[in-house]
């Protein structure tokens, strides 16, 4: 009876000590607010857009493009990270329409985050745009002009 308690106790332990770790194993960074906000209508184009996570993100290996109803790259620059907010650059927009910012950035513990949200321009600005977005190629296959 005593080796059947001690096994009992062990597989109960055991049990135990392995919850806490799962937590953290399932645990992922995820978005939790945009600015501009998801499906926003603005006037006037932003300076910047940025993703807040719900938790520290790496600066290496960010990546944040603003892609405009014109199949063309709004934003300019390389994302900035700071703490738990990945954020760019963005030229004055020109056409009205809808503007996608597309974001993959890396967590503290490894894990790739990506997606994307739009908002929407409602009054064309003079903006000039920078190159065709291009989707990424495929084993391959070339790379063709994204849509928005």
């Amino acid at each position: 009876m005593n080796r059947f308690l001690r096994l009992i106790l062990g597989l109960l332990l055991a049990a135990l000590l392995s919850l806490p770790g799962a937590a953290v194993a399932s645990a992922l960074a995820a978005l939790i607010a945009s600015d501009p906000p998801d499906n926003a209508a603005l006037a006037t184009g932003p300076d910047h857009v940025s993703a807040t996570f719900n938790e520290e993100m790496q600066p290496e290996f960010a990546a944040m493009t603003v892609v405009g109803p014109d199949g063309n790259i709004w934003s300019t620059g390389s994302p900035q990270v700071h703490g738990t907010v990945v954020s760019t650059a963005v030229r004055p927009l020109g056409p009205v329409g809808t503007y996608t910012v597309n974001y993959r950035a890396t967590s503290a513990d490894g894990h790739v985050v990506s997606g994307a949200w739009s908002f929407r321009l409602t009054h064309s600005g003079a903006g000039e745009p920078g190159p065709a977005a291009v989707a990424p190629a495929v084993k391959g296959i070339t790379s063709t002009p994204a849509t928005a």
